[in-house]
Order: structure tokens, then sequence, then C-alpha cells
């Protein structure tokens, strides 16, 4: 069993309170044991992260990239180790836990390249003599709060855009998959990255959460998490009116339209809704389907899922790991038996044959209605209810009839219907005929409860910069 260490200001961080233990979710036994991080070592984190923020700032941002790209390479080295590491923890397939490594490091070297890129202004003025500068500088430090569902490359979509515009960064793992980043932190501190920019505190929300909010030295705090975490950043942050960035829950709505290609929509909509588990926020939760192909895809989809194989990955060549924890296994138990007393059918799925670790199957639900709980509420599990509309009008009222607006996707092989609904579906990113994961380079973000801000590309890049605009006025008299 590994045991593992605050990392603060370049070192590991000797701890003589609280520890907390990592079950590994396939099988449920110990695999970590991690410091729990006291009040005195997250205020000590920013502490550190506050002074080392001037001297990073006042490199070159060609410089500070130069030292994300070595951390990008120190992860291709150890990617196989890192692979294992996320599977043990996080219950991911080996396919899903190498992609998810090797993109993060692709992310740090693409987030690396726009060091040259990202500029300011020179506004005119309406004053002779006059120029107007609008510079973009660090924000300062940032609080980074991480989930367990994705956890590695979080810790790249945050750190990497704060540290290459020349703020510093501490950052909290979620207690569920603390191990990866605890490998992160050990490749940084092989690296030639300067002690205190980067600074990783695990523990609990209500300590390093919160005091990561609410300390006056943070400048910023970015949250990926639940629409309750959200919530309590934003109070805590509310304070000090700091900056909050936060991607939040989602329950993503597919539509598919009569002209569909079925085939297509159940492989891109199944493998959305299978993806890590079934716990991705901008993956299928709901599915609307056209009253004339209704029957067949259901047909097609049910064949699909119950083919869909679930275990422990690292023995197994399985499509599905387990979920996280018991309590996610609770919660989707609840919300499926809180369905079928409303009347839903299980097509598929819906029983856990194993309990040697937290295994939910591939479920599908047929006669449920818009209004239920099971097609407005998050899940976050392979759970897939189906009902059908008859006109595209209704689709769409449907769809946008919810308390979230992460992502969202339709499959129909006509131009103008596509054009029309990316226009009237409110969401922060539509799919069209392909499954929902988003690129590096796009601009990921949600509306209504699906969160503030957002991540990726240039505009996610300008989330960790503040403006400063100048005016300068001259002598223009020759001297």
């Amino acid at each position: 069993m590994t045991t593992y260490y605050n990392f603060i200001n370049g070192e590991f961080v000797p701890h003589k309170g609280d520890f907390f233990e990592v079950l590994n979710p396939a099988n449920k036994e110990v695999i970590s044991k991690v410091a729990s991080a006291s009040l005195d070592d997250v205020q000590r984190a920013i502490e550190v992260a506050k002074k080392a923020q001037k001297s990073w700032e006042a490199k070159p941002a060609i410089q500070r990239a130069n030292h994300l790209k070595e951390i990008a390479n120190l992860i291709r080295k150890n990617a196989d180790f890192l692979t294992h590491v996320l599977m043990q923890e996080q219950g991911k397939t080996k396919d899903l836990a190498s992609v998810e490594i090797h993109f993060t490091a692709d992310y740090i070297d693409y987030t690396a390249e726009w060091a040259r890129r990202y500029e300011g202004e020179i506004i005119q003025s309406d004053r002779a003599n006059e120029h107007i500068y609008l510079y973009k500088s660090a924000i300062g430090v940032i609080g980074g709060i991480l989930p367990w569902n994705f956890p590695f490359f979080l810790i790249a979509r945050k750190m990497a855009p704060a540290l290459l515009t020349g703020n510093t960064i501490v950052i909290k793992p979620s207690s569920e998959t603390p191990n990866n980043a605890f490998e992160f932190a050990k490749l940084v501190s092989q690296s030639s990255l300067p002690k205190g920019v980067f600074n990783l505190v695990a523990g609990k929300g209500s300590i390093v959460g919160h005091e990561l909010s609410s300390n006056k030295d943070i400048g910023m705090v970015s949250l990926t998490g639940s629409v309750e975490a959200g919530v309590k950043v934003m109070e805590a942050a509310a304070k000090n009116i700091i900056k909050v960035s936060l991607e939040l829950g989602g329950k993503a709505p597919a539509i598919v339209c009569k002209d569909a290609d079925i085939d297509l929509a159940v492989e891109a909509i199944k493998a959305s809704r299978i993806c890590n588990n079934g716990q991705v926020c901008n993956c299928a939760e709901r599915a609307y389907v056209h009253k004339d192909i209704y029957d067949e895809f259901v047909d097609k989809f049910v064949k699909a899922m119950s083919k869909v194989s679930v275990g422990n990955t690292l023995k197994g060549n399985f499509d599905m790991g387990p979920l996280v924890n018991q309590a996610g296994v609770d919660h989707a138990l609840g919300m499926l038996e809180r369905a079928k007393a409303k009347g839903a059918t299980v097509e598929c799925g819906g029983e856990i044959v194993d309990t040697s670790g937290y295994y939910f199957p591939a479920t599908v639900l047929t006669n449920v209605k818009h209004e239920d709980e099971i097609m407005q509420k998050e899940i976050f599990a392979p759970i897939l209810p189906i009902t059908k509309f008859n006109s595209l009008d209704e689709a769409i009222d449907m769809a946008n009839d919810c308390e979230y607006g992460l992502t969202s996707s339709i499959y129909t092989q006509n131009l103008d219907i596509a054009m029309r609904a990316s226009r009237e579906i409110k969401f922060g990113e539509t799919y069209i005929n392909r499954e929902n994961f988003e690129a590096m380079q796009g601009f990921h973000a949600g509306i209504r409860k699906s969160g503030i801000g957002g991540a990726d590309g240039k505009h996610g890049l300008e989330e960790y910069l503040a403006t400063h605009v100048v005016y300068l006025q001259y002598n223009s008299k020759k001297q």
C-alpha cells in the first residue's frame, strides 16, 4: 500500500495529522493512504504559491511553456505506470485510461503552443496624442478543485493554462482518486519547474475546498464537480468577489430524427452512454427518438447495450469497469427503482449480479415521460431512458426543458434540420452525428446549472487572464 503526502513548495511534506484511505472500486480493497491536509497546510500552499507567482509571471511566456513541455514529456515516459494507477483507483478501461494519460500530455503541449499567440490590443482613442493599450496579464494564485471521473486530465486542464499565463496554482484532487494526482506531482518534482508554482493538497472539501475558495490571496477558483459543490464554492468565493469558473452537472439529450442513420445513432449513443462506466457529465443521459423509427431504434439499442461487458478492467478486457463508489451505485439504484415505480420498463440490465466491486450493468429504460425524474436529473451511471417525439419542435422543447445545459446531440441526414437544431437547442455544446466528446481546441462550457465560464482552446486560456487597460498621453511636439 502506497502512502502519499501533500506537495507544497516543491516538496512532499511530512504529515502528523489524519490520513484517509483510497479504495480500488473493482474489489473494494484499500490501495493507498493519503495525508489529509489541515487548514495550516492549505494556507501554507497558498502562501508559497503567492510568493512564487511574481517571479513566475516575470518569465517570458515561452520559458513558462518550456517547463510545461518538460512535464508533458515526463508523462509520456511514464504513461504505462500512470495508466495502471488510473485504472486501479477509478475503474477505467485500459483503453480509456491510456487515452486520458496521452491526451493529458498532448493537452499540455497544445497549451504551451499558445505562449507566442495570446495577445493584448491597441485601441483607437478619442483624443489626439493618446494610445489605449489593453494588456492581458496573470490573475495571481489559482485554486483548482478536481472531480474523480477524469482526474488526471483535469489537473492539466486547470494547471496548463494557469501556468502558461503566469499564474501559480494550488490543486485539490478528489478524495476518491488522489493517487494519480500525487504521481503527477512526483513528475513535477523531477522537472525544473520552480518551487511553489504547482502545489497539491488533498483532504476534506470543508477544509481544503473551502479555503481554496475563500482565502483572500486566491485570485480565481476553478471547480469541476457537482452543482452542490459549485454552490458552495460560489458562496465561499463571494466574500472576496473573486472570479469563479465552474463546470458542473449535465443531462445531455440525444435527439434521433426520422431521417437519422439509425445504426450510427445506436453506436454513437451507446459509446457516449457507457464511456467511463457511465460517469461523464457531457455524455448522453436521455434520448428522444422520432415515433416513426422508435421501435427499430429501441430494438437495436437494447441489443447493443445487452452485449456490453462489465468487470474488473485490471483482470480482463471489459467494456466497462465499476462505478467509483457505493454511493454512486445507491444513487443509480434509487433512481432506477423510482422510475420503475412510475411505470418505466427495464429493457436490459437493471440488476446487479456482481457485488465484489461497485459494478452496475448497462441499462435501458422505455415507457418514461419527459417530466420524470430519470429524464430530468443526472444519473451518472450507464442507464439510458428513451422516449419518443412527434415533431422536431417538440424534441427541441423537451431537450431545452431541463435545469442543466452542458452538452447535447442530434442525429439527422438533413442539413436544414441540423442547422436549425444547433441554433435552437440551448446547450454549451451540440454534437451532430457523433458521440459526445470534446476537442482540446474547442471551448467546453455550459449554461444554466451546468456552470459558469469554460475550458479549452483560446477562450479557455483567456479564463486565466486579467485585463489591464493603460491610457497613454504623449507630447507630439518636436523636441
